[in-house]
């Protein structure tokens, strides 16, 4: 719908800053909401799904919500606490419906769980040398895997001194960069030569807090020149 708001076809990220002690209300015509604490400590309430207690690195999803979420920040640096904000009110509005049904349960993923668990998987035998995360599954979701009916995410890191290959996928892909130092960077294009490389591409230095687009289709590999791992928080419509 051209007159809509998006940032792809099917979904809107935007971000949320909450000063210290101040409440800001979101709204979104959504089967699914998903926030990432960026940085700061506080609680998220709604009329349909309680209080959601939340801290730097620890994402909620929300399913539908006809109410507005009360966001309230206790603790956090540089003023504020910073979310970021995604969700599929693009494609309500595209197939010109409106959400009725709860499809999931309200989920809070920790942030240190998901760690936990990518050093898990750094430590197993057998992980893939060119993706080293973890997937956001939900438990209503057991066949697909994904962070909701509709979301898909995976906590992904780059280890320091490495490159993840070219690889595609044919959804867009709305990529958030939770930590990097400089000389971490994406690499995209979409032809790749025959020893796999990326012909022309296109790169996108990574910084904290930042998002980029990975269009569908497109051939990208992440990059980690740094001395420190990098991570980042790709989010797709699944």
């Amino acid at each position: 719908v051209a007159d809509r708001p998006c940032t792809s076809p099917n979904l809107m990220a935007s971000f949320v800053r909450i000063k210290v002690s101040e409440k800001v209300e979101t709204q979104a015509r959504a089967t699914s909401q998903a926030f990432y604490v960026i940085r700061g400590s506080g609680i998220s309430t709604s009329a349909e799904h309680g209080r959601v207690r939340w801290s730097t690195g620890d994402l909620f999803v929300l399913p539908i919500t006809p109410g507005v979420v009360t966001h309230e920040c206790f603790e956090a640096e540089c003023g504020g606490a910073a979310l970021y904000w995604i969700h599929d009110e693009p494609l309500m509005d595209y197939l010109g419906v409106e959400p009725t049904r709860k499809k999931f349960e309200p989920t809070l993923y920790k942030r240190e769980e998901l760690l936990s668990r990518v050093e898990e998987i750094s430590h197993s035998h057998g992980h893939s040398n060119n993706r080293l995360g973890v997937l956001l599954g939900n438990a209503a979701c057991d066949q697909t895997k994904t962070l909701t009916h509709v979301l898909w995410s995976l906590l992904n890191s780059i280890p320091s001194k490495s490159v993840q290959r070219p690889h595609r996928h044919n959804s867009v892909a709305l990529d958030l960069c939770v930590a990097a130092k400089p000389g971490v960077y994406t690499l995209m294009g979409q032809e790749i030569d025959a020893h796999g490389n990326i012909i022309n591409p296109i790169r996108c230095d990574w910084i904290p807090g930042g998002v980029f687009v990975t269009p569908p289709g497109w051939w990208h590999s992440h990059h980690n020149e740094s001395e420190e791992v990098a991570w980042v928080l790709p989010m797709q419509d699944a």
